[in-house]
């Protein structure tokens, strides 16, 4: 492995803090990563990484590499985009996470004008409502919904989604239909959980210009959209999702929005990606044009 390669992997094992993921991540053997530390820390007569068996951190000296790795690797890549039409004609795999929904319904539809565009780059589309590492998993970039958690990540706003709260048919001729936020808490609501987070429990409104959470009665958790969906659609209750989610259903009255009165809290929706002193072409140009698609959809 020659030292620009054994920059990238040693950057990326001090992202992820783990041979494992940066060596997968890389699409290299385990053994082939070790060895090329080993040859790098012997080379530079320095300990880079202290290793435990449950995590893998720089040390002091590895930390001042590290960024200094950074560095380099951001000033080459720029120097690349400057002297190679690589700006214009990115090349190589991007991966791309996000929900399933933003994949089928906005993404997909509308690839084939960002491929007739970049017809070097090979899309690596994942979905799911799983929040991925998106560098101990190698993801470029990723869709997310909601205010940004993770402040390693630079976020992107691209919308900001109008939301509903709404049931099925059957469930508001067996429990009635409520007629202020106040009669939520005798009704059912399916639970949402993401991740390690405990259980949605409340339906959010906006009352006197602030967003406040109504507790709702509820015997059903799922942990994805499409379930969720699935569960108001069998009448078990009320959901709040984003519109756009809903429009075949509520166009063929399968579900019926509730409260139209009272304003629900929007839903901001980013693309993240990890921090960078500078862009790589590929991420920067599918940024781009994902920020037009969906300011062409929602507006800006």
């Amino acid at each position: 492995m020659d030292r620009f390669d054994a920059m990238i992997l040693f950057v990326r094992i001090v992202e992820s803090g783990s041979f494992t993921r940066a060596a997968n991540a890389l699409e290299i053997p385990r053994a082939t990563a070790t060895l090329a530390i080993q040859q790098l820390e012997a080379r530079l007569d320095v300990r880079l990484l202290a290793r435990t068996t449950r995590q893998v951190r720089p040390t002091p000296e590895g930390e001042a590499f590290f960024e200094r790795c950074v560095q380099l690797l951001g000033d080459l890549e720029e120097a690349e985009a400057i002297l190679k039409p690589v700006a214009d004609n990115p090349r190589g795999v991007l991966r791309v996470e996000m929900h399933g929904t933003h994949a089928s319904r906005l993404l997909l539809p509308n690839l084939n004008a960002f491929h007739a565009r970049y017809p070097a780059l090979d899309v690596v589309v994942t979905t799911g409502d799983r929040q991925v590492d998106l560098i101990g998993e190698g993801v470029d970039c990723a869709v997310r919904s909601g205010a940004p958690r993770d402040s390693t990540l630079v976020a992107r706003h691209l919308a900001t989604l109008e939301q509903v709260i709404c049931a099925s048919p059957a469930y508001l001729e067996r429990m009635g239909t409520p007629q202020s936020p106040d009669e939520l808490v005798q009704h059912h609501g399916i639970r949402f959980v993401s991740g390690h987070h405990p259980p949605d429990t409340t339906l959010d409104l906006v009352i006197d210009g602030e967003p406040r959470g109504f507790d709702t009665l509820g015997w059903l958790t799922v942990n994805d959209a499409e379930s969720y969906v699935a569960a108001a659609l069998q009448g078990f209750g009320l959901i709040q999702i984003p519109r756009f989610r809903l429009e075949n259903e509520l166009a063929e009255g399968r579900l019926v929005t509730l409260l139209d009165a009272w304003e629900k809290p929007a839903m901001p929706v980013n693309v993240v990606y990890p921090q960078r002193r500078h862009l790589s072409p590929r991420v920067r140009v599918f940024v781009d044009w994902l920020t037009t698609l969906y300011a062409e959809r929602f507006g800006p």
